[in-house]
């Protein structure tokens, strides 16, 4: 299980570090990539896998709401650990989204390795809740530590333009608004759709690959470290107890076991540039999570998903 789900997705993602290093890739094909799969591909294979599953059931609804408890849990924690610390203002943002933001791409590379399409709808709806709250932790962080003055609307502002802006929000709301309503697919946008979301994993995940560099470890590998700490064990660790709490079984706990145990995100580079955080540290948090990711979702797959 673990060769089988885990193998090709990191094995693409060291494919896109290769060929970034033998100058086959570079950083302004990675940029359009990027936005191909940000914009068009990814938010087109969410809508087409949830949009014609069956409507969610209340154990879908059950792992949205552990998802959404652990993602506080672990904000509140990362918060006290900023504060008792102390870690400097500069710093706080990044360090903060690192602990609990997540990377949706290798997520549904997994998910669709190890649990197939039920799977994947599981996960559609819960990264559908669970992206608009992590996104206004993180804003709200940030906004905190920048050091700039932002009047409680202006703060609502920036929050709601990152939300209503998120195109995997809308997509996973389309699809849950398509499966409730029209359910099934026309044939040939059914083939439309599965032809654009075939090219989507593997190019974002050789984007991963060639967006790692190991130029921001200096100085803030500690931290690094201490941001996958929360991460990739306290995470996993505190959904492990919600998903037993609010009895969730099956494929549905073995998605949310895998959604816990995922790197950190790559979104937290482009945020912390946008909102004056240290945005070394967040290519650092990025590398250290994604490495040491392989260890926790590894241990996931073999002590929760394994047959």
């Amino acid at each position: 299980m673990i060769l089988q789900s885990l193998f090709p997705v990191f094995a693409l993602v060291v494919l896109g570090a290769v060929l970034k290093r033998f100058g086959m890739t570079n950083d302004r094909f990675l940029r359009v990539s990027d936005r191909l799969v940000y914009f068009i591909f990814f938010p087109a294979l969410l809508f087409w896998k949830i949009g014609a599953a069956p409507p969610p059931s209340g154990v879908t609804w059950n792992l949205c709401k552990v998802g959404m408890t652990g993602v506080l849990a672990v904000w509140l924690l990362s918060t006290a650990f900023i504060r008792l610390l102390p870690i400097p203002a500069f710093k706080a943002g990044s360090f903060s989204q690192s602990c609990y933001r997540f990377n949706t791409y290798i997520g549904m590379a997994v998910v669709i390795n190890a649990l197939g399409e039920e799977g994947v709808r599981h996960f559609g709806v819960l990264i559908g809740f669970t992206i608009p709250l992590i996104n206004i932790l993180a804003v709200s962080v940030l906004i905190w530590h920048s050091g700039q003055r932002y009047s409680l609307s202006g703060r609502m502002a920036v929050t709601v333009r990152a939300l209503i802006s998120n195109p995997l929000i809308i997509a996973c709301a389309a699809g849950i608004a398509y499966a409730r309503t029209i359910h099934a697919f026309p044939p040939f946008i059914e083939n439309t759709l599965r032809l654009m979301s075939s090219v989507t994993l593997p190019l974002a995940l050789l984007s991963i690959g060639g967006a790692l560099t190991l130029r921001g470890l200096r100085g803030n590998l500690g931290l690094s470290l201490a941001g996958a700490v929360f991460k990739l064990a306290l995470f996993p660790a505190i959904g492990y107890g919600l998903l037993q709490w609010w009895e969730v079984t099956g494929p549905a706990f073995g998605t949310g076991m895998i959604f816990f145990a995922l790197p950190t995100s790559t979104a937290i580079y482009v945020l912390s540039s946008q909102l004056n955080s240290d945005t070394e540290l967040a290519s650092a948090s990025i590398v250290v999570s994604t490495v040491l990711s392989f260890v926790s979702l590894s241990a996931v797959l073999l002590l929760f998903v394994s047959p």
